[in-house]
């Protein structure tokens, strides 16, 4: 039994027609044919079926507390023994594909119709590209949602028991060959985490692309600041069921600190035994230092490859990354002895460049991060210069935090050569306010063009993009999935307090959230900020800034579906000083490498 009482919101039930769902049909069979196509987008049609695939509808599968989940199973036609399994795992629909949510995003991330089947499980793999290969794909609907029976319980525990059953109930059956594996993006890749660390036996692979690792420290309360990220998004479009998914935001009001609720949501990646195929990258909103931490803790045979490109596009677009992901799955799922273990680098990176150049990837490096990493401090100083050494006498510079005429303060050097940073930033800021008892501070890295404008990355290929540069991209369409403006670093003043047994890098400081330290009007309090790990390229008389402000500059794909804001006295509210010089030491501190 749970050892807290989880709130719940209602959802729409499954309907025909909505999200692809085709109604409830157990024990029903299709055979979908080779070259057939689906609809697509504006008239076009999808990628054509390569052979014929066996789909199985609403395959029942039985849980230990006897609760039935749903699950629909594509086989390729022709096999003519058992096959290993790969299992989708997420809320959002067994038949919700790409089809149906990429045209609510920009340029739809660069994907066309023909990329993709309309048979994939969205941010799944396409059986259109993996049953040819010798492959089942499992698209289930997790507890709650479709026809599965209870309510949708989002990450933790007793969802990690779910998969740990649905993994053996699977196993089991007369066409697989007992060895499964988990992939997908996003909450197939967060979910995951804590499926494997369940250890069942039968799992014996994971690839684990964009995986958040602590819904708490990384999704929703991030600095121990309230967002509800892109769930209102995913309820009101996405999730349908009978009894109702977790509410976040209710959760939030009743445990706003650190509470056994919210370690639920952290997986254990040191009980993940089994070989780990992780995918990250710099821009994730979400996802970064998750992907970065599994690779740390993962305590299996393990692979990370850094991308420059928005996940959604990698998984679909580019053939390369499926290809190098089917030889990873062929090797521990089907026995076949490929050269992936031999021949695939351990780490590979990725190094932004920004402005109308796509980034360089797939380059290959000792560790992450890099053993010989130099880590140089920057300190904040006048004129809105970073200098390395702090001015003798104190000095401040002051921002309005939130509201009409909101702004920043920032920091600019120049770098006289080529420079390369990859690493895990951190920043050090002594600040103050006399308006309000807390401040939500965000520190942004960004990147700086020869004239000292800032230069984003765009995150589709400009091959795909729909404008040359970040710059010929409306105001309205630039989302987080779209453009990364630069590395962030996220703090509630009052959660200040830092743990430093329990950090797992000098640059990412452990805060436990557990309690508050309100401010004393113009107390000047010392803020350690980790600022989540970044990789960029800079050539002579390019340059960084260091912005600090009361939030950051990105529209959120999902801000006009936000429902619920956080209460008004955890928000911002008048002036934030920051002070450097003499004895506030403020600074950054950056890695530079050379690879």
């Amino acid at each position: 039994m749970s050892q807290f009482e989880i709130a719940t919101k209602p959802i729409d039930k499954p309907s025909e027609g909505v999200n692809g769902y085709a109604g409830f049909h157990p024990g029903k069979t299709t055979l979908l044919e080779k070259g057939s196509t689906r609809e697509g987008w504006d008239g076009e049609r999808t990628k054509a079926l390569e052979s014929d695939i066996l789909l199985e509808h609403d395959v029942p599968l039985i849980m230990r507390d006897g609760a039935t989940l749903y699950t629909d199973i594509y086989r390729p036609a022709d096999a003519t023994g058992p096959i290993p399994c790969l299992v989708m795992w997420s809320p959002y629909g067994k038949r919700y594909s790409s089809i149906n949510m990429l045209p609510v995003t920009t340029w739809r991330c660069g994907i066309r119709s023909e990329d993709i089947s309309g048979w994939e499980k969205f941010e799944g793999l396409d059986p259109a590209r993996w049953c040819p290969r010798g492959y089942a794909i499992a698209s289930v609907d997790i507890r709650g949602s479709g026809n599965s029976d209870g309510k949708v319980q989002i990450m933790g525990a007793k969802m990690g028991e779910d998969g740990y059953d649905v993994i053996e109930e699977l196993a089991k059956k007369d066409w697989c060959n007992g060895n499964l594996g988990l992939a997908g993006n996003s909450f197939l890749a967060i979910s995951q985490w804590h499926i494997a660390a369940q250890q069942p036996p039968s799992l014996k692979a994971i690839a684990p692309w964009e995986g958040c690792g602590d819904l708490f420290r990384e999704q929703f309360v991030r600095g121990g600041i309230f967002e509800i990220s892109n769930m209102d998004l995913i309820n009101k479009l996405i999730i349908k069921g009978n009894e109702g998914t977790e509410d976040f935001a209710e959760m939030y009001d009743r445990e706003p600190l650190h509470s056994p609720y919210w370690a639920d949501k952290r997986a254990d990646m040191k009980k993940i035994k089994i070989p780990a195929y992780i995918s990250g990258s710099d821009f994730s909103s979400i996802h970064t230092m998750g992907s970065i931490r599994g690779f740390w803790d993962c305590q299996g045979p393990k692979w990370i490859r850094w991308s420059g490109r928005q996940e959604w596009h990698d998984l679909y677009v580019i053939p390369e990354t499926n290809e190098e992901l089917m030889d990873f799955f062929d090797h521990y799922l089907a026995g076949k002895e490929n050269g992936f273990v031999k021949n695939t680098p351990k780490v590979r990176w990725a190094l932004l460049q920004g402005g109308d150049r796509d980034a360089i990837e797939n380059i290959a490096i000792e560790d992450f991060p890099l053993p010989n990493t130099d880590y140089r401090e920057f300190f904040l100083a006048n004129d809105g210069k970073l200098s390395t050494s702090s001015p003798a006498e104190p000095s401040s510079v002051s921002y309005l935090s939130r509201g009409e005429g909101k702004g920043v303060v920032s920091f600019d050097i120049r770098f006289e050569e080529a420079t390369q940073l990859v690493g895990i930033p951190k920043a050090i800021v002594y600040m103050s306010t006399e308006d309000h008892d807390d401040m939500n501070v965000y520190i942004t890295l960004k990147k700086l063009d020869k004239d000292g404008n800032t230069l984003m990355h765009m995150t589709v290929p400009r091959v795909r993009a729909l404008a040359p540069s970040h710059a010929d991209i409306a105001e309205k369409d630039r989302t987080s999935l779209l453009l990364h403006p630069g590395s962030l670093g996220v703090l509630r003043a009052s959660h200040r307090h830092i743990d430093t047994e329990k950090n797992v890098h000098p640059n990412w400081p452990w805060h436990p959230h557990t309690f508050e330290e309100k401010l004393k009007p113009g107390e000047v309090v010392r803020l350690e900020i980790g600022i989540w790990a970044m990789g960029w390229q800079y050539d002579a008389g390019e340059g960084l800034r260091v912005e600090i402000g009361g939030g950051h500059d990105m529209n959120h794909e999902i801000r006009h579906f936000t429902m619920k804001f956080p209460a008004e006295h955890t928000l911002n509210k008048g002036n934030h000083v920051v002070h450097f010089g003499g004895e506030y030491q403020s600074k950054v501190i950056l890695p530079f490498v050379s690879i």
